[in-house]
């Protein structure tokens, strides 16, 4: 006991991965405290708390069902009965030195405006969450919210990451954007296991942003799948999507942008990832296949959890017609009007073929 104290706000398929990885090195590392709290969004599955079935079953069965939780996430070195798994947000994250945020980026603001006043300044925060927002000069950065709420110092961590392997502790990697490498130390001892390798890097802006774009781009994959054209029309959307995720980061992030980033977990292995395995493109293969709404394949196929790719093509779509750009990001575009302005999905194609990078 004494060490750092982590508390972990989310409790979905991500966040949960994330706190059997950070439970486990918090109960073997002294400079941890070894109780990890939780903070999970109440609801009831079989009539039952989903907090009250993580402190006592040790897994989140409706998130990521099949995974047992460290037991110090649930009830920590004390005593049985005492609750890890908090609902109160304000009792979670009492006293935590580090913040792990991992939620739908939607419901970010509504936590912050509940955590300001009640966070120390010392404290250590890092987004795992993929999406972006829209500020005064356009693009504005999750961190970026969550740093002006709360007045703390945020990294990030993105990479090609699907939770359930993660999980399954199959061999990954990830990238921790931080522009204090301190933190990112801390970040990288707290979070690396030998099978999920972290690489920290300062270019913390260029990092988020690949995890939020990324998920547009296999948006359009999903497209394509559900179409049925095949590995070389991906393979193209993966292409073409990642030229437009480097020249946005160029235009908007305040920071230097190397190219040398997306060669990271966090920029062409996530996008190649996410454009396969992840639910963004099988909620849209399923929006090609069945004409169903976006909205309703998500109640449908993903068991209360949110997709990110089309709310974030549309704030990009706002961001990039504020500015006039929008003609210079055809992919993104299609998405957006496929989503939201009833474009028919089989136009999709035609941004591939006349995207400027072919002129």
């Amino acid at each position: 006991m004494g060490g750092r104290k982590v508390c972990i706000v989310g409790s979905g398929n991500w966040g949960s991965a994330i706190a059997k990885i950070v439970g486990s090195n918090a109960a073997r590392l002294d400079q941890f405290d070894t109780t990890v709290t939780m903070w999970v969004f109440e609801e009831e599955v079989g009539g039952k708390k989903l907090t009250e079935i993580i402190n006592t079953q040790h897994e989140n069965i409706k998130y990521l069902p099949g995974h047992k939780l460290p037991s110090n996430v649930l009830h920590g070195a004390g005593p049985v009965s005492l609750q890890v798994a908090v609902p109160d947000l304000l009792k979670a994250s009492a006293g935590a030195d580090i913040l792990i945020f991992v939620v739908p980026h939607q419901f970010i603001d509504k936590l912050c405006d509940q955590l300001k006043d009640h966070v120390r300044k010392e404290t250590i925060g890092v987004s795992l969450i993929k999406g972006v927002d829209e500020g005064p000069e356009g693009l504005k950065l999750i961190s970026d919210v969550i740093r002006e709420w709360l007045g703390i110092e945020m990294s990030v961590l993105m990479g090609a990451n699907i939770a359930n392997e993660v999980a399954e502790e199959k061999f990954c990697e990830t990238t921790i954007g931080c522009k204090n490498l301190e933190h990112g130390q801390i970040l990288k001892e707290l979070m690396q296991t030998p099978n999920f390798r972290i690489t920290v890097v300062q270019e913390a802006d260029t990092v988020e942003v690949c995890g939020a774009l990324k998920n547009v781009v296999a948006i359009g994959a999903g497209f394509c799948d559900g179409l049925g054209f095949g590995d070389n029309t991906k393979a193209a959307v993966i292409r073409l999507g990642l030229t437009e995720m480097i020249t946005f980061a160029k235009l908007f992030c305040k920071d230097s942008v190397t190219e040398a980033t997306f060669l990271e977990s966090c920029g062409i292995a996530d996008l190649i990832t996410t454009c396969y395995g992840g639910r963004n493109r099988r909620v849209a293969e399923a929006f090609a296949r069945t004409g169903k709404s976006i909205e309703q394949l998500e109640k449908e196929m993903l068991n209360g959890q949110k997709l990110q790719g089309p709310q974030t093509s549309a704030q990009l779509n706002h961001i990039l017609k504020h500015k006039n750009l929008a003609e210079k990001f055809p992919l993104f575009t299609a998405v957006y009007q496929i989503c939201y302005e009833g474009k028919p999905v089989t136009d999709f194609i035609k941004c591939l073929q006349n995207h400027p990078a072919h002129m």
